[in-house]
């Protein structure tokens, strides 16, 4: 994971990030948490970009793994992905 996009959290706060699912978990951890996320974060936590290829929501590696898609908290197809780099696994809703 890029060590800038957790500069300022609490160790339990990183704990929380590692420990997030999904972009959209990350972004209700922050709000929760009454974290205001630089620029850098906000689109590296949004995906960022137009590409559709997606990239890790903690380390912006392109180098991911499709494990299975899953149904999202809002019912919409997902895809559980991991990366190869920093081991983080969440949901990639297209």
């Amino acid at each position: 994971m890029k060590e800038e996009l957790l500069k300022g959290l609490s160790e339990e706060q990183i704990a929380k990030v590692k420990a997030c699912k999904s972009q959209e978990e990350i972004l209700a951890l922050a709000k929760e948490e009454g974290i205001e996320l630089t620029d850098q974060q906000l689109e590296a936590v949004s995906g960022g970009g137009c590409s559709n290829k997606p990239r890790c929501p903690f380390c912006q590696s392109e180098y991911i793994n499709r494990i299975r898609r899953v149904t999202a908290d809002d019912g919409r197809p997902a895809d559980e992905m991991e990366c190869n780099n920093c081991h983080a696994h969440w949901n990639w809703i297209q």
